[in-house]
């Protein structure tokens, strides 16, 4: 069994400052972390960038993920890579996300989409959008990086639903030239908004670059719903996707890990996908 875990220090471990969190992972035994955009704005202070890195290094994680600026998270936004008039401030984030990287060995950067507007047409949006991300994927190509597009659910006017949704504008970027883009597969979005999992595995093993899991209903740790996470799992590593599996749930009780034993939670564990 070749997968490993990480924490996404964004949606877990949110009962201490942000800046902690990358600390609060490692004593809990994990030594890779990732983050959605870390900060309020899309380009924050020098200081705030450099107080983020120091968080990092001195907790002795890895970085292994970060997302680029995703807009006001918490009033809906899902991105603004298809957001007509915040082109520049996207291309402004990506420079400093890439910067990031660079100094962090960041392997992976998350582009959430963006949702439909009223104001403007589809055909419109999605221009838009594969002009920003191939400018994303150039820049992110300068350090090795690959960008990441995943379905979501919960966000009614977000496009990206299904594998099928990403591939669909995948294929649009790789023939326009990018060869660093690929799908990032978060299990619990792809079940709660009905798509079949085990199929979405099988037919995008070689597209997958990331995998991200939580628990259905409810977006709990896993064995707090019905999915069948472990069976998802094992395809995948039978499949060949060798690489961190993203935990990003919203912990139900205590011990964001219990179910999760300490042995399996670092990058050199052998995981039983429980």
């Amino acid at each position: 069994m070749t997968l490993r875990y990480l924490v996404n220090c964004s949606i877990l471990l949110t009962d201490r400052p942000i800046l902690e969190r990358p600390a609060a992972a490692r004593a809990a035994g994990f030594d890779a972390v990732e983050f959605w955009w870390p900060f309020p704005e899309a380009v924050p202070s020098d200081r705030d960038v450099d107080a983020f890195e120091r968080a990092v290094r001195d907790a002795g994680v890895e970085l292994v993920g970060l997302n680029f600026f995703a807009g006001d998270m918490s009033s809906g936004d899902r991105g603004i890579v298809s957001w007509p008039g915040r082109a520049a401030e996207f291309r402004d984030n990506v420079d400093v996300a890439v910067e990031i990287g660079e100094r962090l060995g960041i392997r992976a950067f998350n582009a959430l989409y963006g949702n439909r507007l009223d104001d403007t047409t589809a055909d419109q949006q999605g221009e838009l959008a594969r002009e920003n991300l191939l400018a994303a994927a150039t820049a992110a190509d300068r350090i090795g990086a690959t960008v990441l597009l995943e379905p979501i659910s919960g966000a009614d006017r977000y496009p990206l639903r299904t594998a099928d949704d990403v591939a669909s504008v995948l294929d649009d970027l790789v023939q326009s030239g990018a060869s660093n883009v690929s799908l990032l597969a978060d299990l619990y979005h792809l079940a709660v908004n009905g798509d079949d999992v085990e199929h979405a595995i099988t037919k995008y093993r070689d597209r997958i670059a990331h995998v991200q899991i939580a628990d259905a209903p409810g977006r709990g740790e896993p064995g707090t719903g019905h999915l069948p996470l472990p069976r998802w799992l094992d395809d995948l590593d039978r499949g060949g996707y060798a690489d961190f599996v993203g935990l990003e749930y919203k912990a139900t009780g205590e011990d964001a890990f219990g179910w999760l034993p300490r042995s399996e939670r670092g990058s050199n564990a052998t995981t039983s996908h429980r």
